[in-house]
This record gives structure tokens, sequence and C-alpha cells, in this order.
């Protein structure tokens, strides 16, 4: 009796190696194009680890250090473990500086988003010489922060400034601007506001530009006053691009150091000392590198913090576009 192989069990045997062979060279397709992958990011990789990493490693290293400048002679840097942090953190003066810090952020950020985007939404009808006056609105943003604040620092002197020249007209009283405690901060959340006005309206213009008319006009059509298309037209399509102003103007704010040194110092009496001019009081005048580090790393923290309460939200805007 004879045995014969069906037809059947042959080609299924070959089809299932053609797709063992064919899942292989997917697999190795794959693996070859992450490898490519990982190859064009590794130049980027290597250089925020060796100009970003490093030196945020060793700043943290530094906080739990003796640093000073015998270090720079002698190389060494005593352990002293959370003697730094709990100097620094016991201190009054860094409380202080927290709370001016978020005071000096977030005064700036609503002065410099509210008002460019009023004139990013009054330049967006377009009039004669909106171009240049537009042109002419971007000079406080080119200008150097701290030529801007010895500016700055004329117009408001109390004896001889423009601005208060300028109140006497109308019978005030000269205001301290600079030399009162009370009012020391607010000025410079005031100047930095007019530094970052240009900002805000030029990526706030630029967004607006981008929302279609269809829009606008159906909800005219629909009986949308203008202030009910700016709250149900303008806002929601600008929702990504006012994303992006507010970090990058928090990240760029909450570090501001040239600026408050060039107007105030710090000062008076510690009135508008922030993170920023705490880490650069600690490090580069009282020569305390450790508690500096301390100070700077606090303030890395709050920027991380934020961007990654940053990333969540701009990952559940995509997941909700989908």
């Amino acid at each position: 009796m004879t045995t014969t192989h069906s037809p059947t069990g042959t080609v299924g045997g070959s089809g299932g190696t053609e797709r063992d062979a064919a899942r292989r060279a997917a697999e190795r397709g794959r693996t070859r194009r992450r490898l490519y992958q990982w190859l064009f990011v590794a130049p980027a990789l290597l250089y925020m680890l060796g100009f970003f990493g490093f030196p945020l490693v060793n700043n943290v290293v530094m906080s739990f250090q003796q640093y000073t400048p015998t270090t720079y002679f002698t190389g060494e840097a005593p352990f002293t473990g959370l003697d730094n942090w709990r100097a620094v953190l016991g201190d009054s003066l860094f409380t202080d500086a927290v709370w001016q810090t978020l005071l000096f952020t977030a005064g700036s950020l609503l002065g410099q988003f509210t008002i460019g985007l009023g004139l990013a939404v009054f330049f967006s009808r377009r009039f004669r010489l909106s171009g240049p006056i537009r042109a002419v609105l971007l000079l406080p943003w080119l200008v150097p922060m701290v030529v801007s604040a010895v500016v700055w620092r004329r117009i408001m002197d109390q004896d001889h400034g423009v601005l208060n020249s300028f109140l006497s007209v109308f019978g005030m009283d000269a205001v301290p601007w600079l030399a009162s405690p009370s009012v020391a901060l607010l000025s410079a959340v005031l100047v930095n506001i007019w530094i970052g006005i240009p900002f805000n309206m030029v990526i706030l213009y630029g967004g607006l530009q981008e929302i279609p008319r269809e829009l606008y006009e159906a909800a005219s059509l629909d009986g949308a006053g203008p202030w009910r298309a700016f709250r149900s037209v303008t806002l929601p399509m600008l929702r990504p691009v006012i994303t992006v102003v507010l970090v990058l103007g928090f990240m760029s704010t909450i570090k501001v150091l040239d600026l408050i040194l060039a107007l105030t110092g710090g000062g008076p009496a510690d009135s508008t000392q922030t993170l920023g001019t705490l880490t650069y009081q600690l490090s580069f005048l009282q020569l305390d590198f450790g508690q500096g580090a301390v100070v700077g790393n606090v303030l890395i923290l709050i920027s991380a913090v934020f961007a990654v309460l940053y990333l969540r939200v701009n990952r559940a805007d995509l997941g909700k576009g989908k």
C-alpha cells in the first residue's frame, strides 16, 4: 500500500516558510529604520548631554559640596550633605525671593499677553501705516535688555526722571518708582511688560492670520457679535499659539536677571530680589557657589515642573484632536 503526500500540505508548509521569512525581513527592516533614526538623533543627543546634561549634573553635585573660590586652586570641595539646602531653604530671603519671582512672572505674563493679544487683534484689521507702526512697536524687543533697563532707570528716576516730570504736569507728587520697597517690584514688572509686548504681539498676530475668514462669516450669519466671535472663534482657534506664547514667556521671565540687576540691583531692601538675582548674589558676590547652586536647582525644578505640565496638556489636546 503506497502513501501519497497531500499537495495542500506541501503548499501550506511552503507558505508558512515564506511568511516566516517575510516576517523576519520586516523585523530586520524595522530594526534598521530605528538604527537610522537614532543615528540621525545622536548628534543632537550628544550635544544636549555635553552642553546641558553635564552642567546640570555638576550643579546638582555642587549643591551638596562646600564649593568656594579656593576649590578652583586646590580642587577640594568637601561633601557637606544637606547643609547648603538647609541654609538656603531656612533663610527668609529665599522665601521672599520665591514669592517675588512668582509675582514678577505672573504680573509680566498677564500684562504682556493681554496687551500683546489686544494689539494683535487690532493690527489684524488692515489699515494704512499698520506695517510701519508694527515695526516701531518691535523696537523694545530688539533693544538689549540691559540697555532697556538703563533707559527706564533714567525715566523712572524720582528727582529727574521724565515719568515724574510728566506726572507733575497734572499736579501729582513724584513717585519713588525704584526707591520704595512697595513700588520697586511693580516698576520692574511694568518695564518687563514693555519689553515683552512685541514678542506676544508678533506670535499672536501670526496665529490670527491662520484662522480661516469663513469661520467669522459663519459666526456673523449666526448673529454673533464681535465679542461673541472672539470668544467662540478666535480664542479656541488660537489656543495652541497661546500655549506656546505663555510657555516661552514663562521660561524667559522666571529666570530674568539682567533686567533687575540693571534696574534695581535686587533692592531696595531686597524688595526685587528674585531667584535669578539671589543665585547671582550667592555665587558671584558672596562666592558661596554651593548655596548658589541650591537656588539654581530650585529654579530649574520649577521650570521642569511647568514644562512637564505643558507637555501633558499638549498631549491631552492632541488626543482630543484625534
